[in-house]
């Protein structure tokens, strides 16, 4: 028996990496996965508002989402290959549809599809800002939107919902990283739509989480010093700290119905969990009037440091 089985899992950015190693685990304890990966470039050309791959036109591929369907079918496990665009209204809207019609129900939504393209602010093109919060942002909206909708219509019927919402976010957003204003200000949106969406599906029946996970991934690849660091070890007894498989436990975790955890957000890196604290009010200065700038000037120092 699988900490799974009987779920139905959509998963987006499927085809590589992190997302490639929730389909396998999620699909391994026992949901039927549905893969959903546009095989577009890291910087999201081929995706979302990016555009075509060397000036051309191209048509989504099956290859990777297929493959991966593959993988999980030769396993023992049931998936289907889906290379709709998530950050497009109607096409996540058939997104949760071909899940409930495929298998009859749905239950999870992992969102981890996503692009980068890193550029100072200074530097960063128009298409740049809407191509990385196009696909990173409302490439997780999107999909939850409609899910979201399926699941209250449920509840509403009186049936019992136990459904589980989780997103990816990343520390560029929630601590901040030079060159990733439109990436970081897109994770950092994600985190606030999760508790957001906690709060307001918690009646339906849903759970909403996030991970913000460190793991080797093509996003990593393309920082030449970075990729040097995250090489897999040499000796092959060694834990590999920055194995993509390494997220998926808790993903799978949060999916299952035994987590009841909901609005929250963990920081995930080998075989460590961390809890991201959201924003909190800190240190006060207080008078029972209104403030001078020139007293202003004399207690904001010590207050903001």
């Amino acid at each position: 028996m699988g900490e799974l089985d009987g779920r139905v899992a959509i998963v987006t950015g499927a085809g590589r990496g992190l997302g490639r190693a929730h389909a396998l685990l999620l699909a391994a304890e026992g949901a039927r996965v549905v893969v959903n990966d546009r095989d577009a470039a890291v910087d999201g050309s081929g995706a979302a508002g990016g555009e075509p791959r060397d000036g051309e036109p191209r048509q989504p591929d099956v290859g990777l989402a297929e493959r991966v369907v593959e993988e999980i079918r030769a396993a023992g496990g049931t998936a289907v290959a889906s290379t709709v665009d998530v950050a497009d209204w109607s096409s996540g809207e058939s997104l949760v549809a071909e899940a409930v019609e495929t298998f009859g129900d749905l239950h999870v939504v992992v969102n981890n599809a996503g692009v980068l393209r890193d550029r100072a602010l200074v530097n960063m093109s128009e298409q740049d800002w809407d191509v990385v919060v196009d696909v990173d942002l409302k490439g997780h909206v999107v999909p939850t939107r409609f899910a979201a909708a399926y699941w209250r219509e449920r509840a509403r019927a009186g049936e019992t919902v136990r459904a589980s919402v989780v997103n990816t976010v990343s520390s560029s957003g929630l601590v901040g990283n030079p060159g990733q204003s439109h990436y970081g200000a897109a994770k950092a949106g994600i985190a606030a739509f999760t508790v957001i969406c906690a709060q307001e599906l918690a009646r339906y029946g849903v759970r909403v989480n996030a991970i913000s996970p460190a793991a080797r991934t093509r996003m990593t690849d393309t920082s030449p010093g970075l990729a040097k660091l995250l090489e897999p070890p040499a000796d092959a007894g060694t834990f590999d700290t920055w194995d993509p498989a390494n997220i998926s436990p808790v993903v799978a975790y949060l999916a299952s119905e035994r987590c009841s955890a909901t609005g929250r957000v963990l920081a995930v890196q080998g075989g460590k969990v961390q809890i991201f604290e959201p924003w909190a009010l800190g240190g006060t200065v207080e008078k029972s009037g209104r403030w001078t700038i020139g007293e202003l000037a004399e207690v904001l120092p010590g207050l903001v440091g």
